[in-house]
């Protein structure tokens, strides 16, 4: 019996460490061939090397996810090393905490930016190619702060609420193409994002960073962090033929946290 993505080739942005780490390799232990795009060539590299040392199965690309020119040079350079494009995941995003009293513009825009505007950039561009080809995945990582949201993040909020619209904005326009668009919504997983949450709480609360870590995992799973590949899996199946009929849907991946 073949792997669920046996052979498929999909992009995994923001692939350099943590959640996009974790989802390339749930989607190379389900026969996929994976593009890791990320800001860094180095840390990308060494991701694909730890991951497929052979480099049979990755290709890692420095790619901007807010620079159309550089998604779009980073969209043709995997199909021409890969020779087909069936699936995308956009996880290339940022966090900066702040009492929303001390946002500014800058700060705010950033967010949006990145995590939304990047997305759409990804998405337009490798649709294109789908709506070429006779379709194909794409998954966001949007967040269950886009759902509950959080004191100190308010941008991030916001744009993680962003992403879920325009989950579901993409997956009723882009259906008739033959193009399956979901996004997963995690809460705490172990990743250098959180240990950056717990970093600017740490002093502003006076509890250590390390026991403020220790607190941010999953009641339902016995305190335990989430891993980065646990939402990979749930990734990989919605990349796959058995998810084609869940649609425009925001997935909470966060052990319970959030029920719905």
């Amino acid at each position: 019996m073949s792997a669920p993505l046996h052979d498929r080739v999909t992009i995994v942005t923001g692939a350099a460490g943590g959640i996009g780490e974790g989802v390339a390799q749930a989607l190379l232990d389900d026969g996929a061939r994976v593009a890791l795009w990320d800001l860094s060539k180095e840390r990308t590299e060494q991701v694909a090397r730890r991951l497929d040392p052979s480099g049979e199965r990755v290709l890692a690309l420095e790619a901007d996810v807010t620079d159309q020119d550089a998604v779009d040079a980073a969209v043709a350079a995997t199909t021409a090393h890969f020779g087909r494009l069936d699936g995308l995941v956009n996880n290339a995003g940022v966090i900066a905490m702040a009492p929303s009293w001390e946002e500014d513009a800058a700060h705010w825009r950033r967010h949006l930016e990145v995590n939304v505007t990047g997305t759409f950039v990804c998405s337009k561009a490798v649709g294109d190619v789908f709506r070429s080809s006779g379709g194909g995945a794409i998954v966001n990582v949007a967040s269950n702060c886009g759902k509950a949201g959080y004191r100190n993040m308010a941008a991030y909020n916001a744009s993680k609420s962003a992403v879920i619209g325009l989950t579901r904005s993409l997956a009723m326009e882009w259906a008739d193409v033959g193009i399956n668009v979901n996004a997963v919504c995690p809460g705490g997983v172990d990743t250098p994002m959180l240990s950056q949450v717990a970093d600017w709480l740490s002093p502003r609360i006076d509890v250590p960073a390390e026991e403020l870590l220790a607190g941010m995992g999953a009641e339902q799973l016995g305190g335990r962090r989430i891993m980065p590949i646990e939402i990979g899996r749930v990734i990989a199946f919605l990349l796959s033929n058995a998810a084609v009929i869940i649609r425009g849907q925001s997935i909470s991946v966060d052990a319970g946290a959030t029920p719905y």
